[in-house]
């Protein structure tokens, strides 16, 4: 299989949350790069197309966007915000 991603992804292990308050999903992040990564969840229902995520022990919180889904896992692709003045 040819690796098509824009930076490499490193496996991990991390306990991670889906949203915030009442609606917090928990969740673990298999692999991680500076662009996405791959989510193991207990189960897809709620999880919406677009959503934060907070990875409490590297103090991230993070916009993320589904790229896909399957079974047990979510792959997403962080939503950074473009740095570049508005003209």
């Amino acid at each position: 299989m040819v690796e098509t991603r824009c930076a490499p992804r490193y496996r991990v292990s991390k306990p991670a949350t889906i949203g915030s308050g009442k609606n917090a999903i928990h969740c673990v992040v298999r692999d991680l790069s500076t662009s996405g990564a791959a989510i193991e969840v207990e189960s897809q229902i709620n999880i919406p197309d677009s959503f934060m995520i907070f990875v409490t022990e590297d103090d991230l919180h993070l916009p993320c966007s589904v790229v896909w889904r399957k079974d047990y896992r979510i792959g997403v692709t962080f939503d950074w915000e473009d740095p570049s003045p508005v003209d």
